[in-house]
């Protein structure tokens, strides 16, 4: 993607900034974006929305953005509760990536060597362009919210 403010990428994700460090949350509908967007809010306190459903993306110098659709700016949809306002970050820069896939689909080990050594087959993609470190998650584990913030921290 070439590197243009002006016509962002608008792709189905969620995302959120833990101590400032962009996390794009990407599924299907009803992979449970939202849900864990929300818990990550809920149990982080530096936890901010960045965008719910629908993210845009844009590069600079080498870099991969995140931020809503302003149309939808500090919107969360809370499944059984509605749509809520809530404070949320302009911004992120991105520095992980979680697929939500169905729990059987989440690696037990995703490679041979700890996550610490940094991105591997498996472990990395290609988003508009930028390489991200990537995790394969089921969002409705009870330990997603921290397999995230233990992951995040590795990178």
């Amino acid at each position: 993607m070439a590197e243009d403010p002006v016509r962002p990428l608008n792709i189905h994700a969620s995302c959120v900034a833990i101590g400032g460090r962009g996390v794009l949350l990407r599924g299907p509908s009803g992979s449970g974006k939202s849900d864990l967007t929300l818990r990550l809010i809920d149990s982080y306190p530096d936890c901010r929305l960045v965008s719910d459903d629908r993210t845009d993306l844009t590069t600079r110098a080498g870099t991969l953005y995140a931020r809503a659709p302003a149309r939808i700016a500090g919107l969360l949809e809370v499944r059984g509760v509605g749509i809520v306002t809530l404070p949320f970050m302009a911004e992120a820069a991105i520095a992980l990536l979680i697929d939500l896939v169905p729990r059987a689909a989440v690696p037990r080990l995703p490679a041979s060597e700890p996550v610490k050594s940094g991105p591997q087959t498996g472990q990395s993609a290609e988003l508009a362009g930028i390489s991200l470190p990537r995790l394969a998650l089921h969002a409705f584990d009870a330990a997603t919210a921290a397999k995230i913030r233990l992951a995040l921290s590795q990178f």
